[in-house]
């Protein structure tokens, strides 16, 4: 039996560790061929650390030459993706193509496996819901696409994207059916959803790990008819304990299907070329998999301003609330640790109670605060969300269930009240913010910190490669 490279708690898969966590680092570089493409390479040229063997059709022919360079989504996706949604889709707003959607769609529209990795807030969800449209028949009633999602959050954020994709265009013609899309998330109402399914099976399914696996094992799913399979925060999926081996399962399962496309995606995907191994080895995708690597040398969008404050530890909420006051944020986030399992049995206050209570009791700037965390009800979470969408400015109290796909353009702050553990979390959270397609405007991100913390905040900024200015309140 060949042995696994899935993670387990105890010793993550190599492409899950950033490389000061790599015991024996070995480097080599490949110079790839040069492409007249202004927004950047398609696979990154940097150094990386090779598997112990990679297959042979991994190869620099993987590479997709793009000289073409279109104006509009609809040139791109002329010929692929139906009329009415591409009408439907400038109706929204979506016209120019990001960078993501540039260099990938030509690729997906060919039928290769892919895996995206950009920026937060670069268009991904686009890029892959496009392919999907171009895919599947409204006519059929079966579930064609999955969207596997690692959050509720995160889902009801594909789903809606992709119903207002789906609903009828300004212009559409009479009679012609509607694609139909389902969200099947953790704390949804699974009876009902169980009859639907078996009624009348959605086109298109957005769904999490654990709901996913409670209808399939009970056989009110079928799958037998997908056509595309995406994974979105595949890192996260990954290194999570409790999604892992469900994932795993489906990924095997699904490998046995001939007329297959599989999409992975993540702003985030640590030793990428390990990932893209272990996919061919376990047959998760095809052997010509592309791994399109948006701007490698600029993780983070470019709008970001990171600063640092340093303070003693007994004097960190204070210091906040002077930095509040100086900067009169619009709408915020603020992130603080998750409480601990040994805290929660000794009956201490959370992290984020004690936030809330300083805020309310010390800072005037809100009527409303809002608190987001992963204990918190599923509907109480959906109802903050819904709070936040449609007010006006907001201030949001959060742990780090906020920091993986949800979209809040309004954004203009972050606040790391407390560090995050990894600068694969600090990609995550300060990827909240700067979210406006194409725009200029600078948003901060703002790190209290201990001195004795400085040098994290360092590791964070080598590891991602951006410049951290120090600020004195």
């Amino acid at each position: 039996m060949a042995a696994t490279l899935l993670p387990t708690t105890k010793s993550p898969p190599p492409w899950l560790l950033l490389s000061s966590e790599r015991l024996h680092p070995v480097y080599f570089s490949v110079q790839l061929p040069k492409f007249n493409n202004s927004n950047g390479p398609l696979c990154s040229t940097s150094k990386f650390r090779p598997p112990l063997a990679f297959p042979s059709s991994f190869s620099l022919n993987n590479v997709v030459d793009s000289n073409f360079e279109a104006s509009t989504l609809r040139e791109i996706c002329d010929g692929h993706v139906p009329d009415h949604i591409l009408r439907r889709a400038e109706e929204i707003g979506f016209v120019a193509p990001t960078d993501v959607q540039r260099q990938a769609l030509p690729v997906l529209f060919s039928g290769r496996d892919c895996v995206l990795h950009a920026q937060t807030g670069s268009g991904k969800t686009l890029t892959y819901l496009l392919l999907i449209f171009s895919i599947i028949n409204a006519q059929r009633s079966a579930v064609q696409a999955l969207v596997v999602v690692p959050t509720r959050e995160l889902g009801m954020q594909v789903t809606k994207v992709a119903r207002m994709l789906a609903a009828k265009s300004a212009a559409s013609e009479l009679g012609q059916k509607s694609y139909v899309v389902m969200a099947l998330l953790d704390g949804g109402l699974l009876r009902r959803h169980k009859n639907w399914l078996k009624a009348d099976p959605p086109a298109i399914l957005v769904a999490t790990v654990g709901s996913l696996c409670q209808m399939v094992e009970r056989q009110f799913l079928d799958l037998g008819s997908l056509n595309v399979l995406v994974i979105d925060e595949v890192d996260f999926m990954f290194s999570s304990s409790k999604q892992v081996s469900s994932l795993k399962k489906l990924l095997t399962s699904y490998s046995s299907f001939s007329n297959r496309q599989t999409i992975f995606a993540s702003a985030s995907i640590p030793q990428h070329r390990h990932f893209l191994h272990d996919c061919i080895q376990q047959k998760w995708t095809k052997n010509d998999v592309m791994h399109i690597h948006v701007n490698p040398m600029q993780p983070m969008p470019s709008c970001l301003l990171h600063r640092f404050v340093i303070c003693d530890k007994n004097k960190k909420h204070q210091t906040f609330r002077s930095l509040l006051l100086t900067d009169e944020p619009q709408s915020a986030i603020i992130f603080v640790s998750e409480q601990s399992e040994k805290s929660k049995k000794a009956g201490n206050i959370s992290p984020t109670t004690m936030m809330i209570d300083f805020l309310k009791t010390s800072y005037g700037g809100y009527s409303d605060i809002i608190l987001l965390e992963e204990d918190m009800n599923y509907n109480l979470r959906a109802s903050s969300l819904s709070e936040v969408r449609q007010g006006g400015g907001y201030l949001i109290v959060a742990t780090d269930i906020v920091a993986r796909g949800i979209d809040l353009p309004e954004t203009t702050h972050i606040y790391n009240f407390d560090l995050p553990r990894t600068a694969i979390d600090y990609l995550h959270r300060a990827g909240r913010t700067g979210r406006k397609p194409f725009s200029k405007e600078k948003c901060v991100v703002n790190n209290l910190i201990t001195s004795q913390e400085r040098f994290v905040l360092q590791k964070f900024e080598n590891e991602l490669l951006f410049f951290c200015e120090e600020l004195v309140v």
